[in-house]
């Protein structure tokens, strides 16, 4: 079976090549932009989410500096979540999170060990328990942030920034549509019926 130049896992020829990127770029890229049937498109649209997720792992892509891979990402998901929406209960953001509620009490103790989340009593019901940022959750999560926002900006030094918001929109909508997708439906393909 023949397979793609960004599917080797051969030591490459060249010490200095990288075996997951292709010799020939200009090629890669007009195929990667060029599949215009409906086939060609997904298959590489999965492929290339198969080399993001390996290169994302192979790197953690968690940063620049000294804050580089220094919160894990469900570590790193949970305070954006409350600071983005504010103090909440565990059933509340677990659903916010598409995760269930047992993993996410199991992700923030280790963050209210730590001080980065506090629990504190609901405004409105004060037998209610919701998770807040700590002031030192907020200066963590910024540091981290930002250091995360170095590492967007080196990636992406030689896109226009329409370029960014659109490619930051459709990978949001992406991220959107599996949250949504239901595990049952996988099952059975989709139809390709127009």
């Amino acid at each position: 079976m023949p397979t793609h130049p960004d599917m080797t896992t051969d030591t490459p020829d060249a010490p200095d090549e990288d075996p997951a990127v292709p010799a020939d770029h200009g090629a890669a890229l007009e195929a990667a932009s060029g599949p215009t049937s409906g086939a060609a498109v997904l298959d590489a649209m999965q492929h290339q989410l198969a080399v993001y997720a390996r290169r994302a792992e192979q790197t953690r892509l968690g940063g620049l500096g000294q804050a580089r891979n220094s919160m894990d990402r469900a570590a790193y998901l949970l305070l954006n979540r409350l600071d983005q929406e504010g103090p909440m209960g565990v059933k509340a953001l677990a659903a916010g999170m598409g995760i269930d509620s047992s993993t996410v009490t199991r992700q923030v103790a280790p963050l209210v060990e730590s001080g980065l989340v506090k629990r504190t009593s609901h405004p409105e019901d004060g037998r209610a328990v919701v998770l807040q940022l700590s002031p030192r959750g907020e200066a963590r999560l910024e540091e981290v942030r930002s250091s995360r926002r170095n590492l967007m900006q080196l990636i992406t030094k030689d896109w226009s920034e329409d370029e960014r918001g659109t490619f930051c929109k459709l990978l949001t909508r992406f991220n959107k549509a599996m949250l949504e997708l239901n595990p049952s439906s996988l099952a059975q393909p989709p139809s390709t019926d127009s």
